[in-house]
């Protein structure tokens, strides 16, 4: 079941979270196993709205890249608020 995952990272800043994509490497596409991703600046921090297939595919990514990536950008622990997914809308390519 596809799963959302909310990340709010307080004291995170826009050059950590850049950092971190940069180190993942992913040639502007999402990993395999994420349907979507957002990215923005909230107050005193940072947060990142994502979608996965499964919790697996995102235990996965997490386990291969991300939770190195996030150690060498200095960033904490990841605790996401999960809520699966019920309905999904996107276009298939948003530019901000």
């Amino acid at each position: 079941m596809a799963q959302t995952m909310i990340f709010e990272m307080p004291g995170v800043t826009q050059q950590q979270y850049d950092q971190t994509i940069d180190r993942l490497q992913l040639g502007g596409k999402p990993p395999q196993g994420q349907l979507f991703h957002v990215a923005g600046p909230m107050t005193g921090g940072w947060c990142v709205v994502d979608v996965w297939e499964s919790q697996e595919a995102f235990d996965r990514f997490l386990q291969a890249k991300l939770a190195q990536a996030l150690q060498e950008a200095g960033m904490p622990t990841l605790q996401p608020k999960v809520i699966p997914v019920h309905n999904l809308l996107a276009r298939e390519h948003i530019t901000a």
